[in-house]
């Protein structure tokens, strides 16, 4: 699929997210990878095969604290 160079990562390779977008839609939570990888704003991941990548973000997120 990728005519970038240098190639993007594959859809089985493990940067796969590193692949270039080439549709992004915030407002309905999807991204489609050059490499066919489709990207979902809570980092879950639907590859050209059909597997499927459960979420993957943190899950506790670092806790900001306020100077006094």
């Amino acid at each position: 699929m990728c005519q970038h160079q240098p190639p993007c990562p594959s859809a089985d390779s493990t940067d796969r997210e590193a692949a270039q977008l080439v549709a992004h839609h915030p407002e309905q939570g999807w991204s489609l990878l050059c490499n066919g990888v489709l990207l979902f704003e809570d980092t879950g991941e639907l590859l050209p095969d059909g597997q499927v990548i459960a979420p993957h973000r943190p899950v506790d997120p670092p806790r900001v604290t306020a100077a006094a």
